[in-house]
């Protein structure tokens, strides 16, 4: 298969830089997810696994219509007994989902879009791990990894990769330009699942610096929230060589009585600042409504069968992530305009369902050991966005204690836990002004 077919034309004169590595792949093989082949994947030569090897999505119409089938086929439930989201994602708004799901959404756009980017796959520490490699034509790019989280993917950061690369296409300079590098966490989308434990954030992180090394990357930033800036914050205590700093949109900043205060009910320890107790009465309120999906996936996520088989209780379960992004979803299904559409919301759900990865992506809930919010006592350079709707927002005097050499802090005035999918201007605006310095 030719590289025109791999990438399309363009794309493929803007990646040139990576026609060493596809070299290196020999034929296309399909790889199996959900008992059907969606993917091709390039087999190395001389069966060198850790060779990268291009890789292509297409899923085939069989299971899409089957898709499509089990969405018609859903045996809804009443409607809830309350006029709000207290009983957690409406019957209007799921029903709006399904009936936007099997009549207008087209899976083919982002499959589309998905064969534009440069995709790949290389073998670390004995699992496939998939990314999307994008390098800028500007030739001091800084090379940025960036980690999504749950129920996030690859999707989340699509918006992000032509402003990042092309900078002065979108507002900004050549000086701005970023390569970067996107990979899918374990168990998530195109990589490959765990057949064992151990994959917890630490070595998710550990096979990260692994890829940027393979990559030829001697000098390196990383991003992430959610699970990407766990992911994120266990590279840079692990202070590889390159590693120059990092960037987060949800950090890790909770003081230890501020933890303790919230894990046992209690109320907010006298004195705090008006930011600090706002972030307090966030946190209150996400451990007393918010966690009972990730209290699910840390202790039982094998249980899940029921978001194997209904897409419709995948997409209920992945929409009840927090309740800010949660009404924001129902506002735009209800066809308000929001910075998310119909189409980006069901990309990634579909994509979810098509990998089969609903229990192989909740087990890192599982495998996780780390306590989420407490600071890790990172000690490179960390650059710190605060978006309002996020499960909490971080105040500067709690940010800067966690994060001894913080070299940026912004509170911005919207936006949510999504931030890069939502937000990808401003997003786009933050990254480069926290990365700068570091030039």
């Amino acid at each position: 298969m030719s590289n025109d077919m791999l990438y399309g034309t363009a794309s493929r004169r803007r990646f040139i830089g990576m026609a060493a590595a596809i070299a290196a792949a020999g034929s296309l093989s399909r790889f199996a997810f959900a008992d059907a082949s969606i993917t091709d994947i390039a087999q190395p030569k001389g069966g060198d696994k850790t060779a990268i090897r291009a890789l292509r999505v297409h899923v085939p119409e069989a299971q899409l219509a089957d898709l499509k089938r089990r969405v018609k086929a859903t045996r809804w439930p009443e409607r809830e007994t309350v006029t709000d989201a207290s009983q957690g994602v409406q019957l209007v708004t799921m029903q709006s989902l399904a009936h936007y799901w099997t009549t207008t959404y087209d899976w083919r756009k982002v499959e589309t879009r998905l064969n534009a980017l440069p995709q790949f796959v290389t073998e670390i520490d004995g699992l496939d791990i998939h990314f999307i490699h994008v390098r800028s034509k500007q030739p001091n790019a800084m090379p940025m990894i960036i980690t999504h989280g749950w129920p996030g993917s690859i999707i989340e950061q699509m918006k992000i990769i032509d402003p990042l690369t092309n900078p002065t296409a979108h507002g900004g300079t050549a000086a701005d330009a970023f390569d970067v590098v996107i990979p899918s966490l374990p168990g998530y989308g195109f990589s490959g699942k765990p057949t064992a434990t151990g994959w917890d954030p630490g070595r998710t992180a550990r096979a990260w610096v692994v890829l940027m090394q393979r990559l030829g990357y001697t000098r390196y930033v990383a991003q992430g929230g959610d699970w990407g800036n766990a992911v994120t914050e266990q590279m840079a205590l692990l202070t590889p060589p390159g590693l120059l700093g990092i960037h987060t949109n949800m950090p890790a900043t909770v003081p230890d009585d501020i933890d303790k205060a919230l894990k046992y009910g209690q109320p907010a320890p006298a004195g705090l600042s008006p930011d600090e107790q706002h972030a307090f009465e966030q946190l209150a309120y996400f451990y007393k409504h918010g966690l009972g999906y990730a209290l699910e996936m840390s202790n039982r996520p094998q249980t899940l069968y029921g978001i194997e088989d209904s897409p419709i209780g995948a997409a209920a379960w992945m929409l009840d992530h927090d309740a800010a992004s949660q009404a924001l979803i129902a506002r735009v299904f209800a066809g308000q305009s929001e910075g998310l559409t119909r189409d980006d919301i069901l990309d990634n759900v579909t994509l979810y369902w098509l990998t089969n990865t609903g229990v192989s992506s909740a087990r890192l809930y599982w495998e996780n050991k780390l306590n989420f919010f407490a600071p890790k006592h990172v000690m490179l350079p960390v650059a710190v966005s605060v978006f309002p709707d996020e499960i909490y927002s971080a105040p500067q005097s709690w940010t800067e204690k966690a994060y001894p050499k913080l070299i940026h802090y912004n509170r911005l005035s919207k936006g949510g836990h999504f931030a890069a999918w939502e937000q990808p201007q401003v997003f786009t605006q933050e990254l480069r002004a926290s990365f700068q310095s570091l030039r």
